[in-house]
Parts: C-alpha cells; structure tokens; sequence
C-alpha cells in the first residue's frame, strides 16, 4: 500500500520492510558477533518493539541469550505526554547480566532513559540499547545508543509496531503522517 488512512489522518509509505529487514539482519549479526561470550537478556519495550524485539530474537544464534517484556506508556494520540508509566514491570534478576533493550524508536530519549534507571538498580554488568528509528531532532535528553537502525526526521510514523491511539501497528512497512493537525 502506498498510503493508508487511520483514523483522521492520512499516512504515506515511508519505510519498506524490506528496509526493515535488512536493518534488523545487519544489527542481529554484530550482536552476535558482540555477546558471543555472554548470556544476554533482550528486554522488549511493548507495545511498538514487540515486532522488531520478534525479529531481532529470531535472528540471535546466541544459546544462551533470553527474552523478557515490559510495558511501558508515554504516548497520547501523535504527542509524547512527557512522562513515563510503567504498565508491566520486569521481574528477572538482572544482576550480573547483559541487558540489551530493544526499542522500536527513539524520539524524545525519555522512555528510554526512564528504562535504563530502572535496570541500573537491578545491578546488571552492562546495559546496551538497540533501537530501530530514531529521530534526533526531537531528543530532549542525552542517551547513550549503541545499536541505531536508521535515523529519521521528527515526523509521526505509524506501522511494524508503532501506532497512532492503537491502531496501524499491524502494518508490515512504516508510513508518515501526510496532514499536519
């Protein structure tokens, strides 16, 4: 699809998932090659990462690598609220351990700095974090990123996880907003 329409606003195609996929192969082998050594736990930020956090994990040849979840809010309708609520926590024992958060985009750097305080007091050895898009032009906080997929700029993006009050997360590619309300 070319364009898409969800709720009141039109989107156009942004990013292809063949785009994505290569991306997400390109990061999943220097991962590899990077924790070949360790037993890395990949933490997903749900809702958006749960499509690339599938991809990269499916793609780690790493046997003792793991997978957990946390849900995570800070959107409401296009507009990032400023604030971070925390909807289901993370209940491993991270201490000694490699946590490598995956995030679908990086905007404001506030989720994910939010997220990198609450693992630093669970005592991991490292904390690495992948992130599919970012936008640096809307980062208001300074963050470390070790793994970027593709920097965009600040437009609102719908598709392969990300959402516009809920819907357009199915979409395989990425689109961005045509109208501006």
């Amino acid at each position: 699809m070319k364009n898409v329409k969800i709720h009141d606003k039109e989107f156009e195609l942004f990013i292809t998932y063949e785009k994505i996929r290569s991306i997400v192969e390109e990061m999943s082998e220097k991962m590899n090659n990077d924790f070949k050594d360790k037993n890395p736990l990949f933490l997903c930020i749900l809702n958006g990462s749960f499509m690339f956090a599938a991809e990269i994990f499916k793609r780690i040849s790493l046997l003792d690598a793991e997978i957990s979840f946390i849900k995570l809010a800070s959107y409401s309708g296009t507009h990032t609220t400023g604030s971070v609520k925390q909807l289901i926590g993370l209940n491993e024992d991270l201490t000694g351990r490699t946590v490598i958060v995956l995030e679908d985009i990086v905007d404001s750097g506030i989720t994910i700095v939010n997220t990198i305080e609450q693992i630093k007091a669970k005592n991991p050895a490292d904390i690495k974090i992948a992130t599919l898009l970012l936008k640096p032009d809307a980062l208001q906080v300074k963050v470390q990123l070790d793994y970027i997929g593709l920097e965009i700029p600040n437009d609102f993006i719908v598709g392969y996880g990300l959402d516009y009050d809920g819907r357009g997360r199915n979409l395989i590619d990425i689109y961005k907003v045509t109208e501006k309300k």
